[in-house]
């Protein structure tokens, strides 16, 4: 508790230091094209306290479509500062003569719907993932979470009338919440392994669950989750398999796994074999182990598992990038935290159809057929050796997976699912080429 209290009153010190003053986060991009904020201990990517006192320099009336009611909505918040932030500002808003003109310096967040699902139901082209994770119009907005619980519920529900112990045990505890960690991070490479600690840890939270069936209830609903969303998303596991294997493969023949995104930012995969290396002293030996030696072979397990997240988190920075370019071309004040953008109330609305927009311009392209061509041109091009050594068999089995893409992933954009993207209407014949052109 020190700690967090000491940790607390560092970061409100220096808010204190800038209160009132214009300044600016300048950022990093890692070797995913992801952005971060310099400064380590005060930023936007920071826990709900410091999210909560940081506004906007240039503030904007709220106009009609930025003053919205609601009834209690704060009552059932995660974050409680920012929550009263929130709801500061509204006092403030509703107490001015006209709302309308109320000038606000407020931060509005919009955040993605499971956002690696999103990518990977546009990738597969799944109508039914795609619906759960609101790429296809409908009548209310969908909450994946809430969808695969109650997909493993009806699970549950055959299995109990079976006579599994189990799922009799499990009757009314299986909620939005036990499930939703894994499946936000299994598209990020979660092992059945990690997605059953996480279901442990929420059930340990629920007073009335007996703890003695703790192991055996997570066992089994994380089977259940997994097949839940295998059935939402046919082309998921198919893609995260495809990436895998050729991922393995180059690694196997000496090779990092490189990739260029659609906006042309060259990405290499810096995982390799850690190397030991001792400092010595008059006072005392250091062993240093060294993970990122460029000259180390690859490491094979590091490369494949993480080739199909760092290719998700690619294509989410790209997506990024070109709201960015776009709302900065319509005039807005944009801020990112990865998939979650925050703009003006007043500008929601428009940053909305920038954001839907772009997205829809990025998976228009044939992104998985552009990158098999990639790799074969890159890893496959040529015929290394004599016949039948260490080196031709490797080309061999590289070539094998390479040209051989998940059925119907390498969709052209006339083959995108009616109704895709038909809420937000965009030039999806463009290429991002001209898409970035007018930012030279």
């Amino acid at each position: 508790m020190h700690s967090l209290r000491m940790d607390a009153l560092y970061k409100l010190s220096i808010a204190r230091h800038v209160r009132d003053r214009v300044f600016w986060f300048p950022h990093n991009m890692d070797f995913r094209g992801r952005t971060y904020p310099c400064p380590p201990y005060f930023n936007h990517l920071g826990n709900d306290v410091t999210r909560a006192v940081l506004l906007f320099a240039e503030g904007k009336a709220l106009g009609p479509r930025g003053w919205t009611g609601s009834r209690k909505w704060w009552m059932e918040v995660d974050e409680p500062w920012q929550a009263l932030a929130c709801c500061m500002e509204i006092a403030k808003a509703s107490r001015s003569p006209d709302h309308t003109q109320y000038v606000s310096y407020f931060p509005v967040h919009q955040d993605g719907s499971c956002n690696g699902l999103q990518h990977y139901a546009a990738l597969g082209r799944d109508v039914i993932g795609a619906t759960s994770v609101n790429l296809m119009p409908c009548d209310v907005p969908q909450d994946v979470y809430s969808g695969v619980a109650q997909q493993v519920e009806e699970f549950r529900a055959r299995d109990a009338q079976r006579g599994l112990k189990i799922a009799q045990v499990l009757r009314g505890h299986i909620k939005r919440k036990v499930v939703k960690q894994t499946v936000m991070t299994v598209v990020y490479g979660v092992t059945r392994y990690g997605g059953r600690l996480q279901i442990e840890k929420r059930l340990r939270d629920i007073d009335d669950f007996p703890q003695d069936y703790v192991w055996d209830a997570s066992h089994y609903l994380v089977h259940q989750v997994f097949n839940s969303l295998k059935e939402m998303f046919t082309g998921t596991r198919e893609i995260q398999d495809w990436l895998t294997e050729t991922a393995k493969l180059i690694a196997k023949s000496g090779n990092t796994v490189e990739w260029v995104t659609p906006l042309g930012l060259p990405i290499i995969q810096p995982y390799h074999r850690t190397k030991n290396q001792v400092l010595k002293s008059n006072i005392q030996f250091l062993n240093l182990q060294v993970s990122h030696d460029a000259n180390e072979r690859p490491d094979t397990v590091k490369q494949k598992n993480a080739f199909p997240p760092n290719f998700i988190h690619s294509l989410d920075s790209t997506h990024m990038m070109l709201t960015a370019l776009y709302c900065y071309r319509a005039g807005l004040t944009f801020v990112s935290v990865h998939d979650c953008f925050w703009t003006h109330a007043v500008t929601v609305d428009t940053m909305n159809k920038i954001c839907r927009e772009q997205f829809v311009a990025l998976h228009s392209q044939p992104i998985m057929k552009d990158l098999s061509t990639f790799l074969l041109r890159k890893y496959a091009s040529g015929m290394p050796g004599a016949p039948r050594n260490k080196k031709f068999l490797e080309h061999r089995r590289l070539l094998q997976p390479l040209p051989k893409l998940p059925e119907a992933r390498c969709l052209v954009p006339s083959a995108l699912p009616a109704g895709f993207g038909a809420q937000f209407p965009c030039p999806v014949t463009q290429s991002l080429e001209e898409v970035c052109a007018p930012f030279g």
